[in-house]
């Protein structure tokens, strides 16, 4: 994890200040709303007493039907024309129904009932012989009182009714006979809204004696009553002494159909005291619930939605929904309308909720500003220490890295050396340790010579010594100790002579001068060089046709080869290959010498250029009397690579047919 996530994780902890703000703000905002709804409820309450007691009284049972205004002119002659003319649609029927029209205009019901009967049996209705003609049967229901009507003709002609009661509203109408029945349209007279309507077909000429046929509803669902409500419904009128300003009420059915309906909200004309943000702010973190503003919509028939029917249960409810102006919501309250204690409507009450709406938005706009720029500044503050403590640790590291130099010397030089901060105590932690490791690199640098220097006088005075010994006679069995001891003072010799080596060219790498220089022709002379030590192992040269001018230290070079070739001589086996290649890079040359035999062991890669490391079995060079291998050539191979700006690497050739070494040059500079 890097500093700036850990730094950015503990600046989170500020925002605990504005979500304890936010939470103190939610549950004011959660207290005031529920006291809106409780006030709104009351109200609703209240106003739905009042209706109870001004209204006409709601049916408990039946279909709820709110009619169609029937046409301006409608004559009594029994023709469907009027009714076709405005577009009015009939009612659902089906056989021996035909055509069924209901409309009402000025509290008067309209009907025209069409019935397909080929079996004519007409007669007036009589009640001593109830039954025995075709008839219509219309059974009205007004508060506790009840009608019943039976409508029949001998002969087409103005519709001749009987009433089981002289009070009965006057039904007046005309009976008209048909090519397959007959029609009658009819007129009543209706006191007052919210009546109960049913009406029978009987047939008294049909197969299987005389049958009854429901006109309205679904008789296999015991739906044969209407409940009527005519369009200029006096639950209208009920509604509008009642509505406060800005308020909406509707009344309900028992089904949730709309039988009234009065007030407007006037949401539009609502002062806008906010900015759009905080309404947006609002909406989202502080607004409650909201339902589908179109289950609400003024013009439905029918609120068919969970308030509603929990109302028309015996139990209140309210719902928050959006409004058309979006700094505000409606808040709905639905209580129960009950008349001698039993639920038979709804009484739905609508008003917006700005007042609310306001307060939160400022309380929430000051919070969400203090909060953010508190936070904002927090962070740039934070932030900006992330980013100065990291530049700090980072340039500490990039001179950590460049303290190594291409020499393999150390450079201690690091920065913030003076400061006074733990940054500072661990710039100065690393000089420490570098300058130990300095030193003890400069002393296995200079090991080789000092002990070039101090064995070179004893191995001289055990070589003279066994020079002397040479001139004595010695017996036999001392002669062969003597030459053991020769043997090893000329090995000892041998390595000795080697780390002067070393020790000369590193001083010679560090003091060769540049020149300009035919690389191809080195490379080519090398390898001619070495055919003839070789053996029976085969060279392969492969350099390009023309010169290569480069800008470098050709002994240099040469003596890189040398060690190259001898280290591949060594790990060649006997009729193997030495391949030799010389070939341009992309920003210099490459030199490359492969041969076959073992491949290099993985961890060897990147030490094998490093001094006093080698891969030579040192008891098989004691038993050829060699001198052993110190592990200094590919370390002055590097050396060399490192003069000219380059580099020295090794390879597994692949399918292990061997090992290939590369140095890869570029110009010196002038």
């Amino acid at each position: 994890m890097t500093l700036r996530l850990k730094l950015f994780l503990i600046a989170l902890v500020t925002l605990l200040l504005p979500w304890a703000g936010f939470q103190f703000i939610k549950q004011m905002e959660l207290l005031l709303r529920e006291g809106q709804e409780r006030a709104q409820l009351s109200s609703a309450r209240a106003l739905a007493q009042a209706f109870v007691a001004t209204a006409p009284i709601l049916p408990a049972t039946g279909r709820v039907v709110v009619l169609p205004d029937a046409p301006p002119v409608l004559l009594m002659d029994g023709s469907p024309d009027d009714w076709q003319e405005a577009a009015l649609q009939p009612w659902p029927s089906v056989p021996p129904l035909g055509r069924v029209y209901l409309a009402a205009r000025a509290s008067t019901l309209y009907g025209l009932i069409e019935v397909q009967d080929r079996s004519r049996v007409r007669a007036d209705p009589d009640p001593l012989d109830a039954g025995a003609a075709d008839q219509i049967e219309l059974r009205l229901g007004a508060g506790d009182r009840r009608y019943v009507y039976v409508l029949g003709n001998a002969a087409p002609g103005p519709l001749q009714v009987r009433v089981d009661s002289p009070d009965a509203p006057a039904l007046q109408g005309e009976w008209v006979e048909t090519s397959d029945g007959y029609r009658i349209e009819f007129s009543l007279f209706l006191p007052r809204d919210g009546l109960a309507l049913a009406a029978h077909v009987v047939d008294a000429g049909g197969q299987g004696g005389t049958r009854m046929y429901p006109v309205f509803g679904d008789p296999g669902r015991g739906e044969d009553t209407l409940l009527l409500w005519l369009s200029d419904a006096g639950f209208t009128r009920a509604l509008q002494p009642l509505v406060p300003p800005g308020v909406r009420l509707r009344v309900l059915a028992a089904d949730a159909r709309v039988l009234g309906k009065a007030g407007k909200l006037e949401v539009d004309d609502i002062e806008s005291r906010t900015l759009w943000p905080n309404s947006w702010i609002y909406r989202a973190l502080l607004a409650p619930p909201l339902v589908d503003a179109s289950d609400y919509a003024w013009d439905l028939g029918k609120l068919d939605v969970d308030e509603v029917w929990q109302a028309l249960s015996g139990i209140e409810a309210s719902v928050w929904r959006p409004s058309n102006n979006e700094r505000t919501v409606i808040v709905a309250a639905a209580v129960p309308l009950r008349w001698d204690g039993a639920v038979r409507g709804a009484l739905v009450m609508e008003q917006s909720s700005d007042a609310l709406l306001v307060i939160a938005n400022d309380a929430v706009a000051k919070l969400m500003a203090t909060s953010l720029i508190a936070v904002l500044i927090a962070s740039l503050v934070l932030f900006g220490f992330a980013g100065i403590l990291s530049f700090r640790i980072r340039r500490l590291r990039n001179a950590t890295e460049r303290a190594l130099r291409p020499d393999g010397r150390l450079d201690p030089k690091l920065p913030h050396l003076q400061s006074v901060d733990e940054v500072g105590d661990l710039s100065r932690s690393f000089a420490r340790l570098l300058d130990e490791i300095g030193g003890y690199n400069e002393y296995l640098r200079t090991l080789a010579s000092k002990l070039s220097h101090e064995l070179n006088t004893p191995l001289a005075i055990v070589r003279s010594s066994l020079d002397n010994l040479d001139h004595e006679p010695l017996p036999p069995e001392a002669r062969v100790y003597a030459d053991r001891a020769r043997a090893g003072a000329d090995r000892l010799w041998g390595i000795l002579r080697t780390m002067n080596e070393a020790s000369r060219m590193e001083k010679a790498i560090k003091a060769a001068e540049a020149e300009d220089f035919d690389l191809t022709g080195v490379v080519r002379g090398c390898a001619e060089s070495y055919r003839g030590i070789a053996g029976n192992r085969q060279v392969h040269l492969m350099v390009p046709e023309s010169p290569i001018r480069f800008h470098g230290a050709p002994d240099l070079i040469a003596q890189a080869l040398d060690k190259l070739f001898d280290n591949a001589k060594g790990f060649t086996p006997e009729g193997g290959w030495i391949r030799i290649k010389l070939a341009l890079d992309i920003d210099g040359v490459e030199i490359s010498v492969a041969n076959s035999g073992p491949p290099l062991p993985a961890k060897m890669h990147e030490r094998l250029f490093d001094s006093l490391v080698s891969m030579r079995d040192a008891g098989s060079l004691r038993a050829t009397g060699e001198v052993p291998h110190l592990g200094l050539g590919l370390y002055i191979v590097r050396l060399v690579a490192e003069a000219h700006d380059g580099s020295a690497l090794a390879y597994n050739l692949p399918a292990e047919a061997g090992v290939e070494f590369r140095l890869r040059l570029k110009n010196m500079q002038r």
